[in-house]
């Protein structure tokens, strides 16, 4: 039991950055469906599905495999450190140049406008700098560094939404004599009107840089090691899980890119396939309320399930962590879908993007299947066997493009949100059949079934209850939420308490 609190505490701490630092960030969306139109927000959308998407090649599973490399016995941390930021080091200047050489046929592919190839440079300067700071953010989670890990990515996002700001509502504002008019000089000289959407993209990579010089020790403190032969059995265990992420990037973002060419023309009445894709991705915006809490539970719980792996009560610990990981997300799936109306009213400021909620509760539903998969995957990276890995991701993106390719024609970006529940929803069942042959975990699997049927139901009845719009309706959707979680603290509560 203290192994848990001790991974709660390290969980809270890395949540201050991913869950606090982010949900400021995600702010941001109430600014851009006010200042954009959908087909603007459409470009934003796209572009970062790819960044999300290109992630995964630009550190390539080094991230994991520093982890497992570092606990094993008799490893020389400092050695092992030096050769693979050396490695990611040369890895990152190569892709970053040969994105940036391509920028023309990327951009096409991803069905821009004209004239949108400096967005590609930026994409491409966020990626590579992301990339170098992929270890260093590692090796703080390696030292238990979660105080500083957190105060370098709230830096970070503090710069990145104060940019936003300034950019994107202070300067087109100073400029219309809203207030500050005598600063319209200086704003004229920094600020070009005509960039619009791109000085989203310009703060992340300002911000992006400026997390590499607060990781300044962790980047200077290392010695330039380029030898191969040490890395094999490295890249042997990264390949698979680059592969497994890849794969993973098909089934998170995939959609956002096939939307535009697979939407039939006028599926929506007014509004193009680009508009619709702003839509879905700024609805996709509030279902990430529960990806930001299986981030900062990564955060913690990847070293903390590599250290207790030689324990022989490690089962039971790993499935306790995944009854309490899956309760508290359905509390969260339930507070949020519930309450949707009023969650809607903060973050989607325009009339446009309100049509699109209904696959909120979706993809909520499908992210807490995701985090179930992320628990049930510890059984094939603690036996070495990542490939499986790899093949239960291919198998979810295989299922991700089928159910796409069918689903979107009929149910718009519905039919996307449907394919994503699908997909994390095989990929956590398979997880589970083929750990119990290889890595035996007592989870209770029948008993969360039951809490997530409960769950979906108390937002079934939420949704479709005849009740009448307005303060009635906020008092009822508070009802049902707290009747849930105090469910499942009065039947849970008291088995915690009896461990």
């Amino acid at each position: 039991m203290s192994l848990a609190k001790k991974l709660a505490s390290q969980t809270a701490i890395y949540g201050v950055s991913s869950i606090l630092g982010r949900t400021v960030s995600f702010l941001l969306v109430s600014v851009y469906t006010e200042r954009f139109a959908a087909a603007e927000y459409g470009i934003v959308t796209g572009l970062f599905a790819s960044v999300s998407f290109l992630n995964v090649v630009f550190t390539y599973g080094m991230e994991t495999t520093y982890f497992r490399f570092a606990n094993r016995p008799l490893t020389d941390r400092r050695e092992l450190y030096d050769r693979t930021l050396t490695l990611l080091l040369l890895s990152s200047v190569v892709l970053t140049l040969l994105l940036m050489i391509l920028a023309r046929p990327l951009t096409g592919l991803l069905s821009l406008p004209p004239g949108h190839e400096h967005y590609a440079y930026w994409i491409a300067a966020i990626l590579g700098l992301d990339a170098l700071a992929a270890l260093p953010f590692a090796r703080l989670r390696l030292e238990n560094k979660a105080r500083k890990f957190a105060a370098i990515r709230l830096a970070n996002i503090a710069l990145n939404v104060g940019l936003n700001l300034f950019f994107i509502v202070a300067c087109p504002d100073i400029l219309d004599g809203k207030y500050l008019s005598t600063l319209q000089p200086l704003v004229r000289a920094i600020y070009d009107p005509s960039i619009g959407v791109g000085y989203i993209f310009i703060s992340n990579v300002a911000a992006s840089a400026f997390t590499l010089l607060l990781l300044g020790r962790e980047l200077t403190d290392f010695s330039f090691r380029l030898n191969l032969e040490p890395l094999r059995p490295m890249l042997k265990y990264a390949y698979p899980i680059m592969l497994m992420g890849l794969a993973g990037m098909v089934n998170e973002t995939l959609d956002r890119i096939l939307l535009p060419r697979w939407l039939p023309e006028g599926f929506y009445p007014g509004q193009s396939s680009l508009a619709a894709v702003g839509v879905y991705g700024a609805c996709y915006k509030l279902s990430i309320l529960m990806s930001l809490v299986i981030q900062a539970f990564k955060y913690a719980a990847e070293p903390f399930f590599f250290a207790q792996s030689t324990d022989q009560n490690s089962p039971r610990t790993f499935a306790l962590v995944l009854k309490w990981f899956t309760l508290c997300c359905a509390m969260l799936f339930v507070g949020v879908s519930v309450n949707l109306d009023i969650v809607a009213q903060l973050f989607l400021r325009s009339p446009e993007y309100l049509q699109g909620l209904a696959v909120v509760p979706v993809l909520l539903l499908a992210n807490l299947f995701l985090g179930v998969y992320w628990n049930l995957s510890v059984w094939f990276k603690l036996t070495d066997k990542t490939y499986y890995g790899t093949y239960i991701s291919f198998g979810g993106a295989v299922l991700t493009i089928a159910l796409n390719f069918l689903l979107i024609p009929l149910l718009g970006y519905m039919g996307s949100a449907l394919a994503t529940l699908a997909c994390y929803f095989m990929m956590a069942a398979l997880c589970w059949w083929l750990g119990e042959r290889h890595f035996p975990v007592p989870y209770p699997v029948a008993r969360l079934l039951i809490w997530l049927l409960i769950a979906v139901a108390v937002v079934a009845v939420s949704w479709y209850a005849p009740v009448a719009p307005g303060w009635g309706r906020y008092g009822f959707h508070a009802l049902l939420t707290m009747g849930f979680v105090g469910l499942v603290a009065a039947v849970e509560g008291r088995r915690l308490r009896s461990i």
